[in-house]
């Protein structure tokens, strides 16, 4: 990983690093020749293996150095990230309360972008708990970004449970943000990328 910050970006559930979010973020940093910099591995469905994959992954960088993408479930992820590491996270309609809301997922279904099987076991439910953040801590460190016309989540619980940190709240607008090519800029910005705002 080059100098300057990097870049950990979480899909969310049954997604891939091949979101349209994830292939904006990858172009821009690309674009400044920062590719190097940005890391997006595809989450295996267990919330336990995920985390241990993504903590593996930015085990080198310093957390000064490091900046969290999370979008739905990954911004679940991202959140208890930041606070175990104390680095940055940027919240794309994070999911607040995903053991709530995951429940009627269990069971086998497909990927959002490929055909490939995807299996949520019901003891990922309890697995998710592990990774809880009730409150977070130096609301300096996130950045969120919420859709008022999100369909799958309430953004209200997100503005709730960021308070103080800087909120970017969006009218209209969708789950998976449709316009966030307007905001990649923002993101990255925020998460130290230089020559990105």
């Amino acid at each position: 990983m080059g100098a300057g910050a990097t870049i950990l970006y979480l899909h969310g559930f049954r997604s891939s690093p091949r979101s349209m979010k994830g292939r904006l973020l990858a172009e821009r940093m690309a674009a400044l020749g920062r590719s190097g910099d940005y890391v997006a591995p595809q989450l295996p469905a267990s919330p336990k293996l995920a985390m241990e994959q993504a903590m593996a992954l930015v085990a080198q960088v310093l957390p000064d150095a490091l900046c969290i993408v999370g979008s739905s479930l990954g911004g679940y992820y991202a959140t208890w990230m930041a606070e175990r590491l104390g680095c940055r996270a940027v919240l794309l309609n994070p999911a607040v309360t995903p053991l709530r809301d995951l429940e009627r997922h269990v069971g086998v279904t497909t990927m959002y972008h490929s055909d490939e099987p995807f299996e949520f076991k019901r003891g990922y439910i309890d697995e998710l708990r592990a990774f809880a953040v009730p409150a977070i801590t130096r609301p300096e460190r996130y950045f969120l970004v919420a859709a008022t016309g999100d369909e799958v989540l309430d953004y209200r619980d997100m503005v709730a449970h960021y308070a103080g940190a800087r909120q970017h709240v969006i009218e209209g607008s969708d789950h998976g943000i449709a316009e966030f090519a307007d905001y990649v800029d923002e993101v990255l910005a925020f998460g130290g990328v230089r020559g990105a705002a």
